[in-house]
C-alpha cells in the first residue's frame, strides 16, 4: 500500500508592517515615556518591596499606561509601542532584585 508523502501548504506570511513602509520605532517621546514610567514605577516597587516585604511585576501596567498615553500624544506606531515600556520594566525589575 502506496502512501503520498506531500507537503502540507503554509500560507504566504505576511508581516505587519511593510518593508516599503517606516514608521518610527526609537523615539525621544517612547525613551521619555518609558524612563519616566521607570522612575516612578521603581520607586513603587522599593516602597512597596520595603513597606509590605513583596514585589509586584510592573510591566503589565506599564506596557498598558505607555499604550494609552502614546496614543492620547498622537499617531504611535506599534514599534513606538514596543519600545516604550522596555526601559521601564527593566528598571522596575532591577529595583525588585
Amino acid at each position: 500500500m502506496a502512501t503520498s508523502t506531500s507537503t502540507p501548504t503554509r500560507p504566504t506570511f505576511k508581516p505587519f508592517v511593510p518593508t516599503t513602509e517606516t514608521r518610527p520605532e526609537l523615539s525621544a517621546r517612547a525613551l521619555i515615556l518609558g524612563g519616566l514610567f521607570g522612575v516612578l514605577f521603581g520607586a513603587v516597587t522599593v516602597y512597596v518591596g520595603l513597606r509590605a516585604g513583596l514585589t509586584v511585576a510592573a510591566s503589565i501596567p506599564i506596557s498598558v499606561l505607555s499604550i494609552s498615553i502614546l496614543r492620547a500624544f498622537g499617531r504611535a506606531s506599534i514599534l513606538e509601542n514596543n519600545i516604550s515600556p522596555s526601559p521601564s520594566s527593566e528598571a522596575g525589575s532591577a529595583f525588585s532584585s
